[in-house]
């Protein structure tokens, strides 16, 4: 008898044992929807300050996204440009947060042909802030651009408030929302 095919059913257990726990993770308490959303500050695409302070008066969807080296955040975007157009002539603001370099982000929405505003978060300091740090998530073909540590997908829909009020975190690294959802949260506001 081949040990082979015993050993089958027991990896496909233990995988599924990990992929039931990393479905449960909670979305960290200042991210749940009717907290404010917490303060942190990072760079616009002109390498000015901005602050999530400065969001207040006018609804926002933020998307937390590793990187274009990222499949999934590509992907991610590359979805959502057949519904930003909708966002925006919603009032909301679109914002792509992301740890890895502007002009390389800024080529990737370019070349999909989508007005988001894209902020960094240099040295992961609102992902930290927020508990969505992903320590030595980044491939390491990619850390010499990128830094070993990135952060967990997430999409938030703020209202003109300041008060988070849809929080979708991804539940893997593979998983994100579907772009309606954030649109019928934006709808909701």
């Amino acid at each position: 008898m081949d040990i082979g095919w015993l050993l089958i059913p027991a990896l496909a257990a233990v995988a599924w044992l990990l992929r039931d726990r990393i479905r449960r993770r909670a979305v960290p308490e200042a991210l749940r929807p009717g907290q404010p959303l917490p303060e942190f500050s990072a760079l616009n695409e002109l390498g000015r300050n901005v602050s999530s302070n400065d969001l207040r008066g006018t609804p926002a969807v933020l998307l937390f996204v590793r990187g274009t080296w990222c499949p999934f955040c590509s992907r991610q975007v590359q979805d959502l440009t057949r519904y930003y157009r909708a966002i925006n002539d919603s009032g909301a603001h679109l914002i792509l947060v992301t740890p890895k370099p502007l002009d390389t982000t800024r080529r990737v929405a370019d070349f999909f042909d989508v007005q988001f505003e894209f902020w960094l978060d240099e040295g992961l300091a609102a992902a930290r802030k927020m508990g969505l740090l992903l320590p030595s998530a980044v491939p390491a073909d990619y850390q010499e651009e990128y830094g070993e540590d990135s952060l967990w997908p997430t999409s938030l829909v703020v209202d003109a408030d300041g008060i988070i009020r849809y929080t979708a975190l991804s539940r893997f690294i593979a998983d994100r929302p579907n772009p309606e959802k954030l649109l019928r949260a934006v709808a909701r506001l």
